[in-house]
C-alpha cells in the first residue's frame, strides 16, 4: 500500500488525476463504470482472487486499446506472461520513469 500511495502522489504532483482501485476486481468495475480512464497502471503483486496480469488480461480482453503499464519485482519485460502492447516497469522504479511512461502514452512527451 506505500509503494502505492507513493505512485498515486507522484502521478498527481505530475498533474494527472487518479482513481484507485484496492484490487483487480474493484478496477474491473470502476473501467466499466467510468469513461474517463485513460491508462491503467498496476502491480503485477496485489490482493483478491486476481492479480496485476489477470487484470492485464482482463483489460486486453475488454478495453483492447486501454493502454497499459505493470510493475513488478518479481517479472521481467521480457516474461512471456506480460500482455502485449503493455509498458513494463521493473522495480525498484524511480518516480520520473513512471511519469516517463504516462506521458508516452498520453501524448504529453
Amino acid at each position: 500500500m506505500f509503494v502505492r500511495m507513493m505512485a498515486v502522489d507522484a502521478i498527481e504532483d505530475a498533474g494527472y488525476a487518479t482513481v484507485e482501485a484496492e484490487d483487480a476486481d474493484r478496477a474491473i468495475t470502476v473501467l466499466g463504470e467510468r469513461q474517463d480512464i485513460a491508462v491503467v497502471f498496476t502491480d503485477i503483486r496485489m490482493p483478491g482472487q486476481l492479480d496485476g496480469l489477470a487484470l492485464a488480461r482482463r483489460v486486453r480482453t475488454c478495453w483492447p486499446d486501454m493502454p497499459l503499464i505493470l510493475t513488478s519485482g518479481h517479472l521481467f519485460q521480457d516474461d512471456r506472461d506480460i500482455p502485449l502492447a503493455t509498458r513494463f516497469l521493473q522495480k525498484p522504479y524511480r518516480a520520473a520513469a513512471l511519469i516517463g511512461e504516462l506521458d508516452r502514452l498520453l501524448g504529453r512527451a
